[in-house]
């Protein structure tokens, strides 16, 4: 049941929406099988946005399906971040285009208009005819599908359909930034009952835009746990506030859980947050470092009711930089659903850690904190850097 007094579960109508379908999709194949199924099911509209759109066989197989819709009519827009995709070709880039895709990078690097190198374009979603959206932290390419010899990156997204699509579709329009002429649809209410009991939370980070929603989300929730936390933190790097939170959490007894990586595809990162792990340990949290592939999920549960899932990372970056979307969910079945599979993970795929295991020698514990001055001044100095613009008084 809803707490009434309770910030974390707090029903706001102007915030929350009933969803009429809500389900957790893992990244590898059932993450790209329903992306590809929710392009081809399509009919008036389709909204994409992400960070990394790789042109491997994973980049060329989901270009082959916008195309597709394209040719039958179907208005696509996809948004890539000009960073995270500036490896694509041109000859790729025409080929969407040619085929009647309407296809933009958000802040090209390198810009001579502005230095936007913290303020990223981190999203990753994809809405289909304002009633269906897809949401996580998975990018298009093979290494979030995987392949027979390398497992996918781990990962986490969430289909939904409903009123709240069409927010979220309206979102992405504000972020393509040109006027797009939509046909109007019909929205239809009666859907929204089915999953009465469901809520749902569109949350963003943009500091631009002076949105601080997944932050708020995270430090109410982790503040206001009463029994159990389970986080997977990809470049795992929180702030004071969030670090206090979590050591407040285990000092109360709740049983707080981080899944970390064990293999990174960042390693002086992953040294940064080896640095916390003292402090993470003697406040009674368990650090389980997964092995299987690279982690990449960026997820929480809440006393077995409350999730989030997105793109934002904790760490400064995200929270002071990039442009991010998660959703929060307030629903104790799909809580259910993605709690099995957090066990799973920790049971199946993780070592977990402890202090004795730790080494640490004084070169070793030099390193871990080298690591971290070096990763948090460099977040910070980075997040900072779309607010110097020399070419300003140009525009």
């Amino acid at each position: 049941m809803i707490k009434q007094n309770d910030e974390m579960f707090s029903i706001h109508r102007k915030e929350h929406y009933s969803a009429s379908h809500s389900r957790l999709v893992l990244s590898g194949s059932d993450y790209f099988e329903t992306l590809e199924n929710l392009i081809q099911s399509a009919v008036h509209t389709v909204h994409l946005q992400t960070y990394i759109f790789d042109e491997d066989e994973t980049g060329k197989r989901i270009a082959s399906a916008l195309k597709d819709a394209a040719s039958r009519g179907v208005a696509v827009f996809v948004m890539i971040d000009g960073f995270g995709s500036k490896a694509l070709s041109k000859t790729f880039v025409e080929d969407l285009k040619q085929s009647g895709v309407h296809l933009r990078f958000f802040s090209r690097f390198p810009s001579f208009q502005s230095l936007n190198l913290g303020r990223r374009l981190h999203h990753k979603v994809i809405t289909a005819d304002e009633n269906t959206a897809l949401i996580g932290g998975i990018n298009i390419a093979v290494k979030y599908h995987g392949s027979p010899e390398q497992a996918p990156w781990l990962d986490y997204a969430i289909l939904l359909k409903g009123n709240a699509c069409s927010d979220i579709d309206k979102i992405c329009r504000q972020i393509y930034g040109k006027k797009i002429r939509h046909k109007k649809l019909e929205h239809s209410s009666a859907i929204d009952v089915l999953e009465k009991n469901v809520f749902i939370r569109i949350r963003q980070n943009d500091r631009f835009r002076r949105k601080n929603q997944i932050s708020r989300s995270y430090l109410s929730a982790i503040k206001n746990a009463e029994h159990s936390i389970y986080i997977t933190g990809s470049y795992f790097l929180p702030g004071p506030k969030l670090r206090k939170a979590l050591v407040n959490a285990g000092k109360r007894g709740v049983d707080v859980n981080l899944i970390l990586a064990g293999v990174s595809d960042v390693p002086l990162f992953q040294s940064a947050t080896a640095w916390l792990y003292d402090l993470l340990f003697r406040n009674g949290i368990k650090i389980f470092e997964w092995n299987k592939s690279v982690l990449h999920g960026k997820a929480a549960l809440v006393d077995d009711r409350w999730a989030t899932i997105g793109s934002f990372n904790l760490n400064h970056l995200s929270a002071y930089g990039s442009i991010e979307m998660n959703v929060d969910v307030l629903d104790e079945n799909f809580a259910k659903t993605f709690k099995t599979n957090l066990k799973s993970v920790i049971e199946t795929g993780c070592r977990q850690v402890f202090p004795i295991s730790q080494n640490n020698h004084l070169f070793a514990r030099l390193k871990r904190w080298a690591a971290y001055v070096l990763t948090r001044t460099s977040l910070k100095l980075i997040a900072a850097a779309p607010y110097f613009n020399p070419f300003k008084k140009f525009e």
